[in-house]
C-alpha cells in the first residue's frame, strides 16, 4: 500500500494503570508517578474553561504500563528553536515502535509534557538511547528543556499511542510502499534532520521522496537543499497528483495546520478515513 506523509510537528488513556509494580531505582519517579496520579484523578474531575493540557486531551489514548527513569546524556541545538534530547533508559522493558511518543515526566514541574521520539526503536534495542526533537514554547516541560534541563538530569517516560492501539483493536498492519514527504517549515534552517532525509532519498530512491516548503525565507538556499526547495506553503495542487485509493495521509503540526491540510484533501476527494493527524495544543 503506497504512503503519502505530509509532515510538519503530535498525541495519548489509563493513566499510571498498574505503576504500582513498578520499583524505580531512585524517588524521584515514585514522586512523579505520585504527583501524575493526584493531577490526573483532581483534574479528571474538574470542568474549567482553559485550555486542556496534554493528559486531559489524551487521556482515552492507549498508554503502555511501564514507566521508565531516564537520564539526559546529551542536548544538541538542532535549531535556533529546537533541542534534541538524548536520554539513557533505565528500563530494559521499555519499548517503543516509530511513530509513538512518551509523556514527559519531569521533577518538581506538575505538568506532564508530551514528545514524539525522533530517534529509531533500533538505537534503543542497541545503545539503550532515545531521543526527542523539543521545539521551544513557553509550555512549562518545553520551557523547561530549553531553560533548565542539563546534562544528568533526570526525567521519567511512558509510551503511548492513539494509533497504536487502533491498530492492536482492530488487527490492523500495513506495509510501507512508496513514501511521499512534505515538510513545511519557516526557513531551511527549521527544517531538522532534513541532512538525514536526503540520505534517505539516496538510500531508497523511488521509494521515499520528499519536498521542502519555505514560507518565511530570507537568505539564499543552498545548493545542495535547491532542488528539494518550494517557497511557499504546501496548496491542493500539490497534494492533489497525488490522490489514489491506496494512498495514506498522515500530518502532523498545529492545529490550524492540520485543520487546513485536512479541508484540501477532502475537498480532492480522500476519504476520511485515509487521513491521520493528532492535536495536541
Amino acid at each position: 500500500m503506497a504512503h503519502a506523509t505530509i509532515y510538519m510537528g503530535v498525541t495519548i488513556p489509563q493513566f499510571l494503570r498498574g505503576a504500582g509494580r513498578i520499583c524505580p531505582a531512585h524517588s524521584a519517579l515514585t514522586v512523579l508517578r505520585h504527583s501524575a496520579f493526584c493531577y490526573c484523578t483532581v483534574n479528571g474531575t474538574l470542568k474549567s474553561k482553559r485550555k486542556m493540557d496534554h493528559l486531559e486531551r489524551t487521556a482515552s489514548n492507549f498508554r503502555q504500563e511501564v514507566i521508565s527513569q531516564a537520564k539526559v546524556c546529551g542536548i544538541t541545538n538542532e535549531s535556533e528553536t529546537v533541542k534534541r534530547l538524548r536520554l539513557a533508559i533505565a528500563n530494559k522493558d521499555f519499548t517503543f515502535k516509530a511513530g509513538q511518543w512518551v509523556d514527559f515526566f519531569i521533577p518538581g514541574v506538575s505538568v506532564v509534557g508530551g514528545f514524539s521520539m525522533c530517534s529509531s526503536p533500533g538505537l534503543l534495542e542497541r545503545e539503550g538511547i532515545l531521543e526527542l526533537a523539543v521545539k521551544y514554547t513557553a509550555h512549562p516541560p518545553a520551557h523547561w528543556i530549553h531553560t533548565e534541563c542539563t546534562l544528568d538530569s533526570e526525567v521519567a517516560l511512558r509510551v503511548g499511542a492513539d494509533l497504536h492501539g487502533y491498530r492492536e483493536g482492530k488487527g490492523n498492519a500495513y506495509k510501507m510502499g512508496t513514501v511521499k514527504l512534505y515538510y513545511s517549515a519557516k526557513n531551511t534552517k527549521e527544517l531538522l534532520f532534513k541532512k538525514n532525509i536526503l540520505g534517505l532519498m539516496n538510500a531508497f530512491p523511488g521509494k521515499i521522496t520528499c519536498r521542502f516548503h519555505v514560507t518565511q525565507q530570507s537568505s539564499q538556499i543552498c545548493e545542495e537543499l535547491q532542488p528539494y526547495v518550494t517557497e511557499g506553503r504546501i496548496s491542493e495542487k500539490d497534494l492533489e497528483k497525488h490522490v489514489s485509493k491506496d494512498t495514506l495521509w498522515y500530518i502532523c503540526g498545529p492545529p490550524p495546520m492540520i485543520e487546513s491540510i485536512s479541508k484540501l484533501l477532502y475537498n480532492v476527494g480522500v476519504p476520511r478515513n485515509c487521513v491521520f493527524f493528532e492535536k495536541w495544543w
